[in-house]
């Protein structure tokens, strides 16, 4: 995410208004970038006054936004903030007040949407934005479009709360917030979506499994009028001539977002946010801030607020043990460490004995076990005043997972003895366990066996056997298989006497006999590349002087061979009438492209002439 320094350092200036410049300056941006470095996030880059940084999936609930930075900045260089959008607006539900009934909000599924604020402002002008918030945007990489549609884009960077502006007037009847389904249709600025299937929403909450009809709308008596989260609709947008605006602050489930924003391929600023799961009490801040913007740079009246929130975020609690960070983290963490360190995060705490009993903001959802605390701890006195030190010795004999043992063993002596092994897919298109998430529609069933996997392999590796120089395709694999009621592992082999599986014996040290114990050792003699393209082989027979060696016979047809020759294997020799047949396989393939039959054609004619010209008959 783009920070910038500027826009930063209205957190630690005196009032926080956009254009203040007021306050002890900030460190320069690479100071600041070495900052979060050493004790936060990695930054892509830093550029004059603007920094990118890459905030850590755990922490975006909290940091995808301005004030989340500074709040890092403030915790690590120990410079309080002046101020504090979430910090300054008295109790966290006074903030959604006037009341009003102008307009209303009804969640379907209060699991897919936590909270749904409605504000409602009449009597607005929409123009242009002033300079300081068109600043703002161009350097987030943002184009400004208008006053009100700017103001909302700017809370959002400011403080990480999403929010969307309608055009009241084109809003018919109540807002309602469903999941999309058959008939519905959905006219975004640049496409519309069409929903054709069935009426039932298909999606399920522990596994994630969402059909298309699932998606999350924002709805009217007409139909959907926005993709909840993601984007706005065309029909109802903001344009010069509104004169009055519904804006929207809610808090929908990440999973339905994420699913959704893939699915369609549209993602935003703000499916981002949900994305990473924010908290519910966000919205009525955002809706505060971005209200009271617009009547500020609009004009209009702000009638009042409807907020749906049937669950409101009760505040967590985390037990610290005083001597817990010092377990931990092998160096000695004080009690007066750890309460400077809670402070400086605004982490409310309550000391009872040797505990601390942590309540943290209701924006850092990542804070949920102690270990989580000791995290916060370690990062904030920095990483590099903890010393490295050795592990204690293991105070048992390590034991010996026999399961993993047997395998090794098994898989070392068939590799030995010529083996490849191969992993197949663990999906297949039957079996008795069907796969509630499935990859695709083709293969929804766990595997019963390893045999129709392997022998695809087979099929598939029996191709390039004479490329290879191998005389047959040796396979095997060691995996799960789902059959009977069980999840049991087995040994499957694949090889000219076909496939065949057997349970893979878990009996300590000693290992059964198996059927591959008799084969011979093959031993690997040298490493080549391999190309791309596909090889194609020619067969020559002929008959030489009973006394002629099959050196010399190779030689000949070596030299002959020409560029795209890869190799030449003798498979048959026998004697007749004093004379000798050797049966030679070539093959040719090239690095570059795929050959013709033409080529390799004009390969053999060369090879014919050469072994013609020593008096050999070609069979």
């Amino acid at each position: 995410m783009k920070i910038s320094r500027e826009w930063l350092q209205t957190f630690f200036s005196a009032g926080g208004e956009p254009t203040s410049g007021g306050g002890k300056p900030l460190p320069s941006a690479q100071e600041l970038a070495d900052a979060l470095t050493f004790h936060a996030f990695e930054i892509e880059s830093a550029e004059g006054d603007i920094l990118d940084v890459k905030v850590t999936p755990n922490r975006g609930h909290d940091c995808l936004s301005h004030r989340g930075i500074a709040k890092e900045i403030s915790a690590i260089l120990n410079i309080p903030l002046s101020n504090d959008p979430l910090r300054n607006d008295g109790p966290r539900r006074s903030i959604m007040e006037p009341k009003t009934d102008t307009v209303s909000a009804q969640i379907e599924d209060t699991e897919l949407c936590l909270r749904y604020i409605a504000g409602y402002i009449k009597g607005v002008e929409v123009g242009p934005s002033p300079e300081w918030l068109v600043t703002r945007l161009e350097a987030m990489g943002q184009k400004s479009i208008n006053n009100v549609i700017d103001a909302a884009n700017f809370v959002m960077f400011n403080i990480g709360q999403p929010l969307h502006a309608f055009d009241a007037d084109k809003i018919k009847g109540p807002i309602s917030i469903r999941q999309l389904k058959k008939g519905d249709q959905l006219n975004l600025l640049k496409t519309t979506i069409q929903i054709k299937g069935g009426d039932v929403a298909g999606w399920n909450r522990n596994i994630a499994q969402l059909e298309e009809k699932g998606a999350l709308a924002i709805c009217d008596e007409g139909g959907p009028i926005a993709l909840a989260g993601i984007k706005g609709g065309r029909d109802t947008a903001v344009t010069e001539n509104t004169t009055s605006i519904i804006l929207e602050a809610a808090n929908f489930d990440g999973r339905i977002i994420r699913w959704a924003s893939k699915h369609f391929g549209i993602r935003t600023d703000s499916s981002q946010r949900f994305e990473q799961v924010i908290s519910p009490e966000l919205a009525a801040y955002g809706m505060r801030a971005a209200a009271d913007l617009i009547v500020k740079l609009a004009g209009g009246e702000l009638v009042g607020f409807a907020d749906a929130y049937p669950k409101p975020q009760a505040p967590s609690h985390v037990v610290l043990h005083a001597a817990q960070p010092s377990k931990v983290l092998g160096v000695e963490i004080s009690k007066e460490t750890i309460r400077d360190v809670f402070s400086r995060l605004d982490f409310a705490f309550e000391e009872k004995g040797d505990e601390f009993v942590v309540t943290p903001p209701f924006e850092r959802l990542d804070i949920k076990i102690p270990e989580d605390l000791i995290e916060e701890i370690a990062r904030i006195i920095g990483y590099e005043k903890i010393p490295a030190k050795e592990l204690p010795p293991f105070g048992k004999k390590p034991e010996v997972n026999q399961n993993f043992a047997t395998a090794e063993r098994v898989r070392e002596d068939l590799i030995a003895k010529g083996y490849s092994e191969v992993y197949t897919s663990v999906f297949a298109d039957k079996g008795e366990r069907a796969v509630l998430n499935k990859v695709d529609s083709v293969k929804p069933y766990l595997r019963a066996n390893l045999t129709d996997g392997l022998a695809e392999a087979l099929k598939k590796n029996v191709q390039n056997k004479d490329l290879l120089g191998l005389k047959e395709i040796k396979l095997f694999e060691i995996g799960t298989v789902w059959k009977e009621g069980q999840e049991i592992v087995v040994l499957c082999l694949a090889d000219s006497k076909g496939v065949r599986e057997q349970l893979l014996p878990m009996s300590g040290d000693t290992i059964s006999r198996y059927t591959y114990e008799d084969l011979p050792v093959s031993i690997t003699e040298r490493y080549r590349s391999f190309s791309r393209y596909p090889s194609i082989t020619r067969d020559i027979a002929l008959w030489v002087p009973l006394d002629t060696k099959v050196d010399e016979v190779a030689n000949v047809i070596a030299k002959a061979f020409g560029d795209f020759a890869v190799r030449l294997d003798l498979f048959d020799e026998f004697k007749k009438d004093n004379k000798t047949s050797y049966a030679f396989r070539l093959v040719f393939q090239s690095f570059e492209k795929t050959l013709t039959d033409d080529e390799i054609n004009a390969q053999m004619e060369k090879v014919y002439e050469a072994v013609k010209s020593k008096g050999w008959t070609v069979r």
